[in-house]
């Protein structure tokens, strides 16, 4: 399979062919989101946000009478919330992630483990459906944050770890008697290439650093003398009104955002450095000191303002006519912040556990196509709702329960046609892949491996030949529940 090959190499290419939605915009769909995201085709979201359930140990409720009432979710891990075919997938599929995920077994708070295979194959089902050129935001605590690190980094690969995002959420009174409060959460950002899509958020600079930086004015307004060379030498620089930046081992760096408001940048990129100094004199944007030596006019209204880097500590916890009482709501201008950065209009974004909705809403309201998953009904009354505050046309949104059905996969044979029966013969040397005794070409059926209601294709990869005794006594158990109790029953004949 192809994603064996990135979780044992790390590497994707960009080239990859990027795949068509299946699924029509602004859908939300009430139900499990990892059948949801297999019936999804290959390469056809361009960002995807989630906010799983962070294994905090603990219950959350919607308030009573507020939009959020009858959401909520419990937030911790048992043996029985992984099904058995998850853990077998890894295991057979993804040989060094289930290596990685054993070694946690009883490290950490109670069901870690558990947490992490449920985790772990929805992180690949979203590493399949990402563009080459897509990106996706993990968004976690402390509780599981470091486990998390290693799970993505086996699926993404270390080499698309771009950022490890602190958002200082909360800030007040102290709680905590013995140890600091805790006042942060974290996102972990992977690309799916060396190809995304980003593009640098910036943020209003700050009332003192506007008096401290920003001290003088003309009839432009505000500005600051700024250097207008900058570092490492180039020696076809030109000299320039008796200065020459290559002899004090610098060269001439002049602001693209300045010259944009001169001139549109596609003309301006087509004239020489002298000409573009001899422009931003002629314009005004040139100081000159006491012994006549050029600097830049840096114009306030002209900068972008305050570059915005791994720390976010500029966005409030959600408060006011925002709060919709859902106990893990996450704030707009978060949601903002990502999707502004790592899309444009017009693409998808996806967030498997939208909940209130947050996600949906920023994405509506910024021009990008969205899909919703979450498994409380209440998700879709409170996506309808939020989006019809914030003005935007509800009447079309789109609420489902049912599988999507794929169509990247081409014309391929019927599940049980003689055809894959053949191949799957060759491959599995004629044995049962449950009980796995040998058995006569005839005596065999094709079966899935992902049930088909569990978002299982027709595909070969999904296909197995099973005896009829196993075939029968699978029923509606998946095919690691089967293989296991087959497993149990031997153990026990051989001790009796």
């Amino acid at each position: 399979m192809l994603l064996y090959g990135i979780l044992e190499h790390g590497k994707m290419s960009s080239k990859e062919k990027v795949g068509e939605l299946n699924i029509r915009d602004r859908t939300v769909f009430i139900r499990d989101n990892l059948p949801i995201m297999r019936c999804l085709n290959d390469n056809c979201i361009d960002l995807v946000y989630l906010d799983p359930p962070f294994n905090k140990n603990r219950k959350f409720h919607g308030v009573i009478g507020s939009p959020a009432e009858g959401t909520g979710f419990k937030d911790y891990w048992e043996r029985s919330d992984t099904k058995d075919e998850e853990i077998q997938y890894v295991k057979q599929k993804h040989l060094k992630l289930h290596q990685l995920l054993e070694t946690v077994d009883g490290v950490g708070v109670k069901g870690s483990k558990y947490y992490l295979y449920y985790m772990a194959v929805r992180l690949i089902e979203i590493h399949r459906i990402l563009k080459p050129t897509g990106s996706v935001y993990l968004h976690c605590d402390d509780t599981m944050s470091h486990y998390l690190k290693l799970l993505m980094d086996t699926i993404f690969g270390v080499q698309n770890y771009q950022n490890e995002i602190v958002w200082k959420r909360a800030s007040g009174k102290s709680s905590a008697r013995r140890r600091f409060d805790r006042e942060v959460d974290t996102l972990f950002f992977y690309s799916k290439s060396d190809d995304y899509f980003f593009q640098s958020s910036y943020k209003p600079y700050t009332e003192e650093f506007i008096k401290k930086t920003y001290r003088e004015s003309d009839s432009k307004g505000r500005y600051a003398q700024a250097d207008i060379t900058g570092p490492n030498v180039n020696s076809k620089d030109p000299e320039w009104k008796g200065w020459h930046p290559s002899s004090i081992g610098r060269s001439w760096s002049l602001n693209l955002l300045t010259l944009d408001s001169i001139m549109p940048r596609e003309e301006h990129k087509k004239l020489s450095t002298l000409e573009k100094l001899e422009l931003l004199d002629k314009h005004g944007f040139i100081h000159y000191s006491s012994n006549k030596k050029p600097s830049w006019k840096k114009y306030l209204h002209l900068m972008q303002g305050d570059k915005v880097r791994n720390l976010w500590d500029d966005i409030n916890n959600v408060r006011g006519n925002e709060d919709t009482h859902y106990e893990t709501q996450k704030p707009l201008k978060l949601l903002d912040r990502i999707i502004k950065a790592s899309s444009q209009e017009g693409d998808v974004v996806l967030d498997p556990f939208c909940g209130c909705a947050t996600t949906c809403v920023s994405a509506d309201r910024l021009g990008r196509k969205w899909i919703g998953i979450d498994i409380a009904p209440a998700a879709e009354r409170l996506v309808v709702s939020r989006i019809k505050k914030n003005q935007g046309l509800w009447q079309d949104i789109v609420s489902r329960s049912d599988l999507p059905a794929r169509t990247d996969l081409g014309k391929i044979p019927k599940y049980n046609s003689p055809e894959n029966k053949k191949k799957l013969y060759g491959e599995q040397g004629g044995d049962c892949a449950l009980c796995e005794d040998h058995f006569e070409y005839r005596h065999l059926v094709v079966d899935h491996i992902i049930p088909k209601i569990d978002g299982g294709q027709d595909n070969l990869e999904n296909l197995q030949l099973t005896c009829a005794n196993c075939n029968s006594r699978k029923g509606k158990k998946s095919h690691a529940e089967i293989k296991l109790k087959i497993k149990e029953e031997r153990k026990n004949i051989r001790k009796h």
